[in-house]
């Protein structure tokens, strides 16, 4: 019985963490495909699989329920592995990883192509594409909920057209009422 009991307490407990929201990611070709159908921008988690912040940015944010359940209502989610070797077509061109070396596949590996296409210079970067998959702009650096949910809403409002200098920018910042709990 005591078994039985044990078992049931924790298939409830695994129950109530499989409850919490996850981000619906696609590949990159298919969120193309999927903004054909319905456009809606793109939102492109560039990691690698040695980042340390990558896996703080995967746990702490995007598992979060207000991040991912905003994100899964108003963006195509992307997971990219900014050093592996999966070839992309975008825009008319392959985007591959000539340099990959298998045997480097969770430490420091050459840059994707299309990593340098959307200048990612840093890990994580995430890069946020337009409904005709244009670069808007890659965001570098963990963030949190809260640093995260400023520029989903500006960026899914098309705010940033309006900001082209810093000082626009700090009274956006300034202005901004994050609701996203952490």
């Amino acid at each position: 019985m005591s078994k039985f009991i044990f078992l049931l307490c924790v298939t409830a407990f695994t129950g109530f963490n499989a409850v919490s929201q996850n981000i619906n990611w696609v590949t990159f070709e298919e969120a193309i495909q999927l903004q054909q159908k319905e456009p809606k921008k793109i939102m492109m988690d560039a990691y690698t699989n040695w980042c340390g912040p990558c896996k703080m940015l995967d746990k702490n944010t995007f598992q979060n329920k207000d991040v991912a359940n905003y994100v899964n209502e108003h963006f195509y989610a992307v997971k990219f592995n900014a050093e592996g070797n999966e070839e992309i077509n975008y825009n008319g061109q392959k985007f591959s990883n000539p340099n990959y070396d298998p045997a480097k596949a969770n430490r420091r590996n050459s840059p994707h192509e299309l990593s340098r296409y959307f200048q990612i210079q840093a890990y994580p970067t995430i890069v946020f594409l337009d409904e005709k998959a244009n670069l808007i702009f890659p965001l570098k650096g963990y963030k949190t909920p809260a640093q995260i949910e400023l520029y989903l809403k500006m960026f899914k409002k098309d705010d940033h057209k309006s900001i082209d200098t810093q000082e626009k920018f700090n009274e956006y910042y300034k202005a901004f009422k994050a609701e996203f709990k952490s």
